[in-house]
């Protein structure tokens, strides 16, 4: 297969860490093409998508004392070509969150592939529709009490009725944001008025989980399917829990709460064309849905063993 990979410039990523890496690199150990492009080089000629693409060649990572250690350099780029994306097998749009004006242009383009001869991964139609923090709403049996408002005296009603709740900002990324609110905290209006721009934007509100302190899961899901997760811990004072705001991560189990949640949202999952996603879930409420650029394949793989990249494009192949 020749598979296309839409990313942040290939500089910029971790190797150890970054989920599009363990992907490519699992394409290339099985055998395929992996080509490179970015958002802005995406184009349409002729009402087809089109892209600059470089072929790649990585040199994959290795588990050294329980962390991965990459060579240095770790990725060679070798031929440069403009061409139709429907001449690739798969395109994985990667691009990091958030979803800024650049990144629903690239959607748009990616909506000139034909699905039948090319799939996109994730649909470009679901990645515009499915804002991580709300897309997760419509499943009201296992989501946590939540409100989305830009009104303070509707956050202060809700706030004080739960004694405590989470603010989070509708479009950020990594935990960017997210506030702990108290109706007690002398800066609860001002920290309200920041966060909606003096009620001029939305935000998410949701009721606080003590469970928090035990950790934030990561559930990664292939065809609506679980298929690993991992435990994120907040460190020393910080109470969000997410790798980039400095959490740790440890190994853990799918519970059957968790498995229940799993089965309530896959379906339509599938059916908007939500193939690769990470769910966020914590004391066995789900929290969020992430499907821009969901990450975790590196900590599980390195925490359990498994290489959850080949299991995703195995199944990308499976559906040739």
């Amino acid at each position: 297969m020749k598979l296309a990979f839409i990313i942040d410039p290939i500089h910029q990523l971790d190797p150890g860490h970054d989920t599009s890496v363990a992907l490519m690199e699992a394409a290339q150990i099985l055998g395929h093409e992996v080509w490179l492009t970015q958002a802005n080089l995406l184009s349409v000629v002729e009402a087809k998508a089109w892209a600059v693409l470089e072929r790649v060649q990585l040199k994959p990572v290795q588990l050294v004392e329980g962390r991965w250690v990459a060579h240095s350099p770790w990725y060679q780029l070798q031929e440069r070509t403009f061409s139709c994306l429907e001449a690739m097998d798969a395109v994985f749009m990667r691009t990091d969150p958030p979803v800024t004006t650049p990144y629903l242009y690239a959607t748009y383009i990616l909506d000139y592939i034909d699905s039948s001869k090319t799939l996109v991964v994730n649909n470009p139609q679901a990645l515009r529709a499915a804002n991580e923090k709300m897309y997760a709403l419509q499943f009201t049996k296992v989501v946590p009490e939540t409100i989305v408002t830009a009104d303070k005296q509707v956050i202060r009603q809700f706030v004080e009725s739960k004694q405590a709740a989470i603010l989070k900002p509708l479009g950020n990324k990594a935990g960017e944001g997210i506030l702990y609110l108290e109706p007690s905290d002398r800066n609860f209006n001002s920290i309200v008025e920041l966060s909606t721009f003096q009620g001029q934007l939305q935000v998410m509100v949701q009721t606080y989980l003590p469970q928090a302190k035990e950790g934030d899961k990561r559930i990664i899901l292939l065809n609506g399917k679980p298929i690993g997760a991992l435990n994120r811990l907040s460190s020393g004072s910080e109470f969000r829990n997410n790798m980039a705001a400095g959490g740790t991560v440890a190994k853990t189990e799918i519970t059957p709460q968790e498995q229940i949640i799993c089965a309530e949202i896959a379906e339509k999952l599938r059916q908007d064309g939500l193939f690769f996603v990470g769910i966020d879930v914590i004391g066995g409420y789900l929290t969020e849905i992430n499907v821009t650029s969901p990450t975790g394949i590196r900590e599980i793989d390195r925490l359990e063993g498994t290489r959850l990249g080949e299991q995703v494009i195995e199944w990308v192949a499976s559906r040739e």
